[in-house]
């Protein structure tokens, strides 16, 4: 618009305020003094062209399917194709959680999701004393090749895309995953998915890491130069903002820290001696969605630009396909209540459209009963069904960045994308991201922004319905599934019987020669591959690393 035209909106928002919105407030006040978002960002009562005045709208806005990518990373979005329907599944064998993903194929979803036990995240066999009581419990147990063999029985591999949410142990289990769609018939460069291996957000939040932070990047990077050369279809690393934000983080926090980790990878790969556009369009990306419908959206929005911006002027990618951000969108587990669970079904379904809305290329959508335990089937298949009535009944995949152009959506675009730089910047001062989780300086915001929105449902300045308004006396009467607690003696069993059975004599052979390679500095992922094959145990993998590298151990500062 030009400057009368703005001038006229100026004068006619001023009348508007001294006519119908003075009487209007004289009659009765606003609900509260003053509106936030979840990440405090003030909400004002009116967006119009005003608040946009200053936008370059090629430069900031644009168009889908190009720079800076603000609108989407595809022309046609889910015109052209939907996004994938990924949901997150994993509990107790290999052959109760291969039924649950066919189960899954059979009623519309689109891609697979593993998820794995905690003892398979850091590398313990389930016969290992320090696997007790965890096995199978907050996913699928695999000790073994043999056990990936069991899990993928009868999935096409080059026709179903698979997300691995696995970190420290992320090369072996894709080397499984090879191995496994080689005896398919299915070569390296025909299978398609991701693993999640992202290590730093372990350190910042979730804790299910192994080595050191060295060791820890050498090993992603090998993985990146390992799918770059084999594996182009493969995506080797997703970088999750979704852990941090379940942490306690803001949307603009878990913005920033996601982009930051982001920026560490491709900083160490480079380093590494890779090209940056010989692995940049191999990334992915994982963040979360909450409630706080049109920040999410913007979020999604702001993501993709500063990334693209990041990537073209910080690391001078020269490929368009290297600028573009990628990402799988969870809905908020931490938003879901045990209390009147159904509630849950509502929340779900106001994520998954924001992060439709917001331009997912891949979704899952938690089930109302997660706060209480796993997954029930009954509750799988709705939350795969809500997803379904987004794409098919809502209108919400017809138009590209339907949201596109709203003053208020791009105003905290805008906004979200200032306090994401501001972020950056002091973390590039304090001397990068590994720097700044080392001294705590990430884990401390997250803490604090943890207490400020539980001090808030405390004290009602937010409602959770349900929670701490619209309570009720009666306890919940869904079905809560639960894992056989017998499945960890079969599980030791197994492992042990496969020891007795396996040739290992190759076993060894392979070890030694994984651990001559850690040694050294070659890619470590043939060597990996090969003990995969001769059939040795995650443990005995990681326990040869854990010679080579030592453990990561948190340092508590007070």
């Amino acid at each position: 618009m030009n400057h009368d035209e703005l001038q006229k909106i100026r004068e006619a928002l001023r009348e508007w305020e001294e006519g119908t919105l003075k009487k209007a407030l004289a009659r009765a006040a606003e609900r509260q003094a003053d509106f936030q978002t979840h990440s405090r960002t003030p909400v004002e009562r009116l967006y119009t062209p005003l608040d946009l005045a200053a936008c370059d709208y090629r430069a900031k806005v644009g168009f889908p399917g190009e720079y800076p990518f603000t609108r989407g990373i595809q022309p046609t979005m889910y015109r052209g194709r939907l996004w994938t329907m990924r949901q997150y599944a994993g509990f107790g064998t290999a052959e109760e959680t291969n039924r649950r993903f066919r189960y899954l194929l059979e009623q519309g979803q689109t891609g697979l999701s593993v998820a794995f036990d905690l003892p398979t995240q850091i590398g313990y066999d389930s016969d290992a004393p320090e696997a007790h009581g965890e096995v199978g419990k907050v996913g699928v147990a695999i000790d073994s090749l043999e056990d990936m063999e069991r899990l993928l029985d009868g999935i096409p591999l080059d026709r179903v895309s698979t997300s691995m949410t696995i970190n420290a142990t992320a090369t072996i289990l894709l080397c499984m995953y090879v191995a496994v769609a080689e005896k398919q018939g299915v070569p390296p460069d025909k299978v398609s998915g991701t693993v999640q291996n992202d290590i730093l957000k372990e350190y910042i939040a979730r804790g299910t890491y192994i080595f050191p932070p060295g060791p820890s990047m050498r090993l992603i990077t090998d993985l990146f130069a390992f799918c770059a050369r084999r594996m182009p279809r493969w995506y080797p690393i997703s970088i999750s903002g979704y852990h941090i934000r379940e942490a306690g983080a803001t949307a603009a926090q878990e913005l920033s820290f996601t982009l930051a980790d982001g920026v560490a990878y491709v900083e160490a790969a480079v380093k590494a001696g890779l090209d940056v556009d010989a692995f940049a369009s191999q990334l992915s990306f994982f963040f979360a969605c909450h409630n706080n419908f049109f920040e999410e959206v913007a979020k999604f929005r702001a993501a993709r630009r500063l990334w693209a911006s990041l990537m073209r002027e910080r690391f001078g990618a020269k490929n368009p396909q290297s600028w573009m951000l990628r990402f799988h969108t969870q809905t908020a587990g931490v938003t879901l209540t045990a209390q009147q669970p159904e509630n849950n079904i509502v929340r779900v379904a106001l994520q998954a459209l924001a992060a439709v809305l917001g331009g997912t290329q891949s979704l899952h959508t938690n089930s109302r009963d997660e706060a209480l335990g796993l997954p029930t089937e009954e509750s799988a298949r709705i939350a795969l069904r809500t997803q379904q009535v987004i794409a098919y009944e809502s209108g919400a995949a017809d138009a590209v960045d339907p949201l596109g152009g709203s003053y208020y959506v791009e105003s905290l675009t805008d906004r979200l994308e200032e306090e994401a730089r501001r972020y950056l910047a002091r973390i590039d001062a304090l001397g990068g991201m590994l720097r700044a989780i080392e001294i705590g300086y990430v884990q401390k915001e997250i803490q604090e922004a943890a207490y400020r929105e539980q001090a808030q449902v405390e004290c009602k300045a937010r409602i959770v319905v349900g929670l701490n308004e619209y309570a009720t006396a009666q306890e919940a009467k869904i079905p809560v599934f639960r894992v056989d607690p017998r499945i960890e003696e079969e599980r030791r069993r197994h492992v042990q019987e496969l020891r007795r059975r396996r040739d290992n004599s190759a076993v060894e052979r392979t070890l030694a020669e994984l651990e001559a390679s850690a040694r050294g500095n070659v890619n470590l992922l043939p060597p990996l591959l090969a003990a995969v094959k001769a059939y040795a145990t995650i443990g005995e993998i990681c326990n040869v690393l854990r010679r080579v590298f030592g453990e990561h151990r948190e340092i508590i500062t007070v």
